[in-house]
Order: C-alpha cells, then sequence, then structure tokens
C-alpha cells in the first residue's frame, strides 16, 4: 500500500500520476501541492499542463474572499524539484531545483522528472500490496473538482459515523468546487459538501449527501505510539481509485515539524507533532488512515520525503485530527478552523502592495493603493458588479485596501450571501463604489 503522502494526486493524461516536490524544512520535506489544493498526498490531478502550477499562484492570488489560509497553501508550487523515485510523469515545469526540492522531491512531476516506480517498492521499503478486508473498512477515496484552476484532486478519507461524516486532510479538499467521495468497500458513490476545514492543521471534516449505514473506520485515538512500532499506510495511491494500496513501515520518530517553502503567494506553512514513518506513502494518499499493528487507525497520512537512499512518510496523530474535527463538528469558528464554505467576490489579483492607474484627476498618472485586478471569473459577484481587469481595489466596507494580501483578510470571514461595499478605480481613473451579495467560493 502506499500510504497517504501529504499530497493530491495529479492525474495529467490518462489518469497517469505525478509527483510533486516536496518543501524542505527542519530536515523534513513536506509534499508540494498547487492547483486548488495542497499539499501532499493528494497530488492534483490536472487536467493541462498549463493548470499545473499556474494553479497555485491562482488559486491564491483569487482574493474573491477565500480565506487568508487559503493563500498559505502548505505545499509549494509545481516547478521547483526534479523529483525523487517517484512514480510520475515528466512534469512539465522547469528543469528543477537540484537543490532541497530535488533532493526531497516527490517527483510531483510539475517542475521536474519522476523517475518510473519500481516493481519492488522504493529504496528498500516494503512493496505496496492491495489492502485488505479489513484495512478498507471505513475507508473512501476523495475526487475534488477544482473548476477554477481547471484541475481535479484526488485523495483519501476516512468513515467517522454512519451517516457519512468523513475526516480527511484540507490539502485533499482545498480549492474544490464540487466533491465525490466513493466508499472503497462497496464502490458506491456520493457527492459531499465541507462541513469545515482546518488549513493551518490541514484538516476537513466532510459530510456525504444521502448516506446511512455506512461502515466507520476503526480508529485508535487512545492507542500508545512507539519509536519502532510497525505500521501500515493505506489509500488512493496514484488516485487510481478501486481497492487502496497498503504499504508497511515502522514508526521512526514522534512529535515531528515539517515546513514549507515560501513560494510565490503562497507562505510557508508548518506541521507540527507529527507522526514519521518509513512507510512510502504516495500521492493520493493524503487523508488516508495510519494503522498500528492491532489494526487501528493512529494518524492520518499527509506528508511524505523520498530521495537520497531514503523514504519517510508523516502522518498527524488521529487523537489531534479528531479533537479539531469535534471543533468543526459544533461550529466553532477559529482563527484557523472556518466553518463551511467561505464568501466568494471572485477576482484574480496581482500580488503586487501598490497599483498605478493612468488619468487619476487630471488626466497624470498617480500611484493608487490597492489590490490590481488581474482577471475576473464569469458568473461571479465581481463579474455582476462590473469588475475588470485592470481596476484596482481599494476599500471594503470603507476601510483601505493596500494589497491582495489585505483584500483577502478584508473578505475573510464573510459568508455567502452576504453584502459588502466594494470601492474601485478604473483604468481610465474613474473610481466606483457598489454594494455586492458575495457568492459561495470554493473551500478554503
Amino acid at each position: 500500500m502506499s500510504t497517504g503522502d501529504g499530497f493530491l494526486n495529479p492525474r495529467g493524461a490518462k489518469g497517469s500520476s505525478r509527483r510533486r516536490t516536496t518543501l524542505f524544512a527542519c530536515g523534513v520535506a513536506v509534499a508540494a501541492t498547487v492547483v486548488g489544493s495542497g499539499i501532499g498526498l493528494g497530488a492534483l490531478a490536472v487536467g493541462s499542463a498549463q493548470a499545473s502550477l499556474v494553479a497555485s499562484a491562482r488559486a491564491a492570488a483569487i482574493q474573491n474572499a477565500l480565506t487568508p489560509a487559503r493563500a498559505r497553501s502548505h505545499y509549494p508550487f509545481a516547478g521547483n524539484g526534479s523529483g525523487g523515485p517517484g512514480s510520475g510523469d515528466p512534469g512539465s515545469g522547469g528543469p528543477g531545483d537540484p537543490g532541497n526540492f530535488g533532493r526531497f522531491g516527490f517527483g510531483f512531476g510539475f517542475g521536474g522528472n519522476g523517475a518510473p516506480p519500481s516493481a519492488g517498492g522504493t529504496m528498500g521499503t516494503a512493496p505496496a500490496t492491495t489492502a485488505t478486508a479489513a484495512e478498507q473498512r471505513g475507508i473512501v477515496d476523495v475526487t475534488s473538482q477544482l473548476t477554477y484552476d481547471h484541475a481535479e484532486g484526488e485523495g483519501t478519507g476516512m468513515v467517522l459515523t454512519p451517516n457519512g461524516e468523513i475526516l480527511t486532510n484540507n490539502h485533499v479538499v482545498d480549492g474544490s468546487t464540487s466533491i465525490s467521495v466513493t466508499v472503497v468497500s462497496t464502490g458506491k458513490s456520493y457527492s459531499a459538501r465541507v462541513v469545515g476545514t482546518d488549513a493551518t492543521d490541514d484538516i476537513a471534516v466532510l459530510q456525504l449527501s444521502g448516506a446511512s449505514g455506512l461502515s466507520t473506520a476503526v480508529l485508535g485515538a487512545s492507542s500508545p505510539v512507539s519509536v519502532g512500532d510497525a505500521v501500515v499506510g493505506v489509500g488512493n495511491a496514484g488516485g487510481a481509485g478501486g481497492a487502496p494500496s497498503a504499504v508497511a513501515g515502522r514508526v521512526i520518530a514522534l512529535d515531528q515539524t515539517i515546513t514549507t517553502q515560501a513560494e510565490g503567494p503562497a507562505a510557508s506553512e508548518t506541521l507540527n507533532g507529527l507522526i514519521e514513518s518509513n512507510a512510502d506513502i504516495r500521492p493520493g494518499d493524503s487523508g488516508g488512515p495510519l494503522y498500528n499493528a492491532s489494526g487501528k487507525i493512529i494518524g492520518i497520512d499527509t506528508a511524505a520525503q523520498s530521495g537520497g537512499g531514503s523514504v519517510a512518510g508523516f502522518s498527524i496523530p488521529i487523537s489531534d485530527a479528531l479533537s479539531i474535527a469535534r471543533q468543526i463538528e459544533g461550529g466553532h469558528a477559529s482563527s484557523t478552523i472556518t466553518i463551511g464554505y467561505p464568501g466568494f467576490l471572485g477576482v484574480e489579483v496581482t500580488p503586487t502592495t501598490d497599483s498605478t492607474a493612468p488619468g487619476l484627476g487630471t488626466g497624470g498618472v498617480q500611484t493608487v493603493r490597492g489590490a490590481a485586478v488581474q482577471g475576473v471569473i464569469d458568473g461571479t459577484a465581481a463579474a455582476s458588479a462590473g469588475l475588470t481587469a485592470g481596476d484596482i481595489i481599494t476599500a471594503v466596507n470603507g476601510s483601505p485596501i493596500a494589497s491582495s494580501s489585505a483584500l483577502t483578510a478584508a473578505l475573510a470571514g464573510h459568508a455567502p450571501g452576504e453584502r459588502v461595499t466594494l470601492s474601485w478605480v478604473d483604468a481610465s481613473g474613474a473610481s466606483t463604489t457598489a454594494t455586492i451579495t458575495l457568492g459561495t467560493g470554493p473551500a478554503a
């Protein structure tokens, strides 16, 4: 089995799988994800080569009201890594960085060339097998449509309740506009909505539509974990669907910290308290279970490192994940937890702090501080209000906006259907103020 490595599995042509480059920090690498979903195990399935990493930058730049956390994707952008001995097709990005990124690259393939998978497993780790019936209990495949990034993400999840509450990684659904979930033991699929997310800790809770009587995952929240313990990671490796794969390993360290490296509009993110194992977690495994020798789930696979002769998988302790899930279930929003979907304005902005608009006042050129609109998404609140590329958003509800990040912060916390007053300056220097009703945004 291939345990989740913290990324969505990008499927370029014909379901081929690519592994993203990992980010290096604290001697650990995190799976880099782009386009919409994030980091890790669910390597996003990109519909076209172009969607690959523009997506990440685009998703972060869609300042529609995605929460600030959305702009801080845990996974780095594509195009930085030569990839490890991964499972990917050649990437469409640049030649990759032979340094940290290449060294810890997942071979996501967007920026480098992932080597073909070996028939007998990688770097001396146990070869992947098909998960047993017991290991498949309560496990689901998660497919996220990332409409605004022209991509699709594949990941894994765990059933928490018989009526279809699902636990997965935030990066598996981040940026999604629709989600479908398939119960691997029955093959039945359901549509799903986001109950809530915690981008900082990379946790998300979903709710299936019309589900009942589902078998739940066997959780070991109180099970002790020690270095040397045997573990098995299970997940939707490669985004292939069907029976999940499983890969065995041992716990090699506890309470680990991994940090992704900032790139473009995405800031670095740090995950703490992780279980590190030498199980060969793969793209698509994100959100999947890490089992102990007793068949209890002790972690949720979230990130992985490969290359340089070693393999390491990182999992969020299940007790930590469940603690966050309970807060989400209770509807308790916080600085890190977002309940439901965010409000959505529907503009793409440039990351610059200042923008220049011609013709202001006397027809000269003056610098206007604000968020420069790079594009407007059809059918959104911004399009209905008449915003166009080249406009500069200067205020939200009367409060000045000095940058794209300030726009994100001002819109964060607003729910779909809420009305906000927006002020902007167009390319001719004319000022406009209008009240806009926010739409429903992709998962944050």
